[in-house]
């Protein structure tokens, strides 16, 4: 028994020193290693396949959402813009047109679809002044949605029924003011680009105009040609044949310089009514959350898109000019033009229909 006992004790001693020599401790330490390397390269695999997934877009066909019926000009330069990116990425990009409820069906859309980059939109400055009017949206126009540039701006024309007694928008200001509450407007309806501009006008002018609105922008224009109203204010290819062709008569743009579309015609600024400055402009949104990589390579491609000669042509043929913007600037002006038109819409006391 005392030989078993010597050599039990020499059997624990040699595992003792076995666990305290520096080679044990190392393979230990190695395993752990080991671990944590393999831990640190499934993490970089996954984020280079994120990365990948990024660079390589766009992989499927996009859909732009255009909330605007088909035919109109919004429409027309949103099929323009789609085109020339499908051809960029490689991509087929389908114009979804999702009318109905002053764009918030289309928007709402946009809103809450995945922040991926495959579903896009095309919008106007009805963008913001729906953002106005409408107090209660199913999103939220600035959280909710993210703009990647500006796409271009044009300016509204304002014309008259030629049997109205003023040739030049500042004679039909000293006729509106020498007769308050007598001459009248109309609009495609409350809420609306053109009723909102024409309410800064009578802001600033200080006129007294009754607004008649209308379902739509046709029916308007139907009326104001056959002389059932007096004035209107819409964008150049809407009026521009109506007056080419004698039947309403132009007296200003909106903008706050006059347009290479009719340089012919003064500014409403220029026409005693300083200040005064709006525009029709058209942006590309997409859902919050949609990565900065691919936000900066549809801006990138936009961008080259905008340059190019033909797409001028057919912006010019809308009188409108391209007008890109980085994401960052497009962001902050989108938020300013929905301060103002906020503005406009409390002052004035407007209420959604």
């Amino acid at each position: 028994m005392h030989i078993v006992s010597r050599f039990a004790r020499r059997q624990s001693a040699v595992r003792t020193a076995a666990m305290q020599w520096p080679g044990h401790r190392t393979s230990r330490f190695s395993r752990r290693t080991a671990q944590l390397t393999a831990i640190a390269a499934i993490s970089a695999a996954f984020a280079a396949a994120q990365a990948f997934g990024q660079s390589a877009y766009p992989v499927r066909p996009i859909r732009l959402v255009v909330p605007f019926p088909p035919g109109a000009s919004n429409d027309t330069i949103g099929r323009a813009i789609a085109e020339k990116m499908h051809e960029a990425f490689g991509q087929p990009v389908v114009v979804d047109n999702r009318g109905g409820a002053g764009t918030t069906i289309g928007t709402h859309i946009v809103a809450k679809s995945p922040p991926d980059g495959y579903t896009l939109m095309f919008t106007s400055v009805s963008y913001a002044t729906n953002a106005a009017v409408q107090p209660k949206l199913p999103f939220d126009p600035l959280a909710d949605i993210t703009g990647i540039t500006m796409i271009g701006m044009a300016p509204m024309l304002l014309v008259a029924h030629p049997g109205v007694p003023a040739k030049t928008a500042k004679e039909f200001i000293a006729l509106a003011r020498s007769q308050p509450g007598q001459l009248n407007y109309a609009s495609n309806g409350i809420g609306t680009v053109p009723h909102l501009l024409i309410e800064i006008l009578m802001r600033e002018a200080k006129l007294s105009l009754v607004h008649v609105p209308y379902k739509g922008l046709g029916a308007a224009l139907t009326d104001l040609v056959a002389g059932q109203v007096h004035v209107l204010i819409a964008s150049p290819p809407s009026v521009y044949p109506h007056v080419r062709a004698g039947k309403l008569r132009a007296l200003a743009v909106s903008t706050a310089k006059r347009s290479a579309f009719a340089p012919e015609l003064p500014t409403i600024s220029e026409s005693g009514v300083p200040g005064y400055t709006a525009q029709q402009w058209w942006g590309m949104f997409a859902p919050a959350g949609t990565p900065n990589a691919i936000v900066s390579s549809i801006h990138a491609q936009v961008a080259k898109i905008l340059a190019a000669d033909d797409i001028k042509r057919r912006l010019s043929a809308q009188g409108a000019e391209p007008a890109p913007m980085s994401p960052s600037d497009f962001n902050s002006f989108v938020g300013r033009e929905i301060a103002m038109w906020t503005k406009v819409v409390k002052e004035r006391g407007i209420r959604p229909e």
